[in-house]
């Protein structure tokens, strides 16, 4: 699956234009940098295809910069410290990783062998060494040589949520339980959140834990937060309103899976009916290949009904309706 989906990718997502494209003599930019005009203290740096298009942010603050996620692959998160310090002129003197896939996390040492300390939560850092393993046995030939030589390992800050005092700026640190990955960080400033794959903008969910209705519980604890800007794992920043369509994309998912009366072993041909349904409900939604592992996991979790957490109620909610590609990170 791996190989044919990473066929799909074009020369041509390898660089891509934004609002602002910077350049580094020693750091070439194969992807790209935007900064929200209503908010010049915040970049994003979103990397190519070849890296499945993943958002590292950053913060100004009176002491410097934070990164949040310090991206798949170490010569694109030396990208993303050339276009922070770049646009910011001011140091990265520190970065956080918000959950335990390799996308976040494997530029942890290219950060550290700057002298930049990377943070996570405690819940996050003990997953690192197993999802690390399984991704390396997966990816590690095709990326090599630009693939982490030992294990990332990020600093912890705890296991409960906290406020982190980094460049002059306050950010709470918020631990979650499990959503797309077993655990989670958001870091909440001022009115902005930064959810990792919590939330992603028109692009298809990372499911392969099978826990959409502990995701729906996430949504609603982020809302409880009160955010005007949502900053995305994939895809361009917004409002509350990407948090609204994660939701109504998760229970058209349950919605989809629950009318085929899932049963083990999962029914290939009902699956595959399912993930057609998605695909046309969400047209134009990058990254299908995603659901070829999310779906029957769903599915499994469904069938043996051992959920963790039921379903969040919450605005959104919306009822079921009848790309690019690689495998995720």
């Amino acid at each position: 699956m791996f190989a044919r989906a990473l066929q799909l990718v074009t020369l041509a997502s390898l660089v891509t234009s934004g609002l602002a494209c910077v350049s580094h003599s020693s750091t070439p930019m194969t992807g790209r940098v935007e900064v929200p005009l209503s908010e010049r203290r915040i970049g994003q740096y979103i990397s190519s295809g070849w890296s499945f298009d993943t958002s590292s942010f950053w913060i100004e603050g009176p002491d410097g910069v934070v990164v949040i996620d310090v991206q798949f692959l170490p010569s694109v998160a030396a990208e993303v410290i050339a276009a922070a310090e770049r646009v910011t002129r001011k140091k990265v003197v520190a970065a956080i990783v918000l959950h335990a896939n390799p996308d976040k996390f494997n530029g942890t040492a290219t950060f550290q062998a700057r002298g930049i300390e990377v943070w996570t939560a405690e819940q996050v850092l003990a997953q690192i060494p197993e999802v690390f393993a399984k991704r390396t046995e997966a990816f590690a030939e095709r990326y090599a040589p630009d693939w982490p030589t030992a294990v990332p390992q990020p600093r912890s800050f705890g296991a409960a949520t906290t406020t982190l005092k980094l460049a002059g700026l306050e950010l709470k640190a918020h631990v979650l339980g499990p959503g797309c990955s077993p655990a989670h960080v958001v870091i909440q400033w001022e009115d902005h959140v930064f959810v990792g794959d919590l939330v992603a903008n028109k692009a298809h969910a990372w499911l392969e834990i099978g826990e959409p209705e502990a995701w729906l519980q996430r949504l609603a604890e982020i809302e409880a937060m009160q955010p005007k800007h949502v900053h995305p794992g994939r895809g361009r920043s917004g409002g509350p309103e990407l948090v609204a369509n994660q939701r109504e994309y998760l229970q058209t998912v349950l919605s989809l899976v629950a009318a085929e009366k899932p049963t083990l072993p999962p029914d290939p041909a009902a699956v595959l009916r399912v993930r057609a349904a998605l695909e046309r409900r969400y047209e134009g939604y990058r990254f299908p290949v995603f659901l070829e592992i999310g779906l029957p996991a769903v599915w499994r979790r469904m069938a043996t009904g051992n959920a963790t957490e039921g379903p969040a109620e919450g605005p959104g909610e919306a009822p079921p309706a009848g790309s690019e590609a690689t495998s995720q990170p």
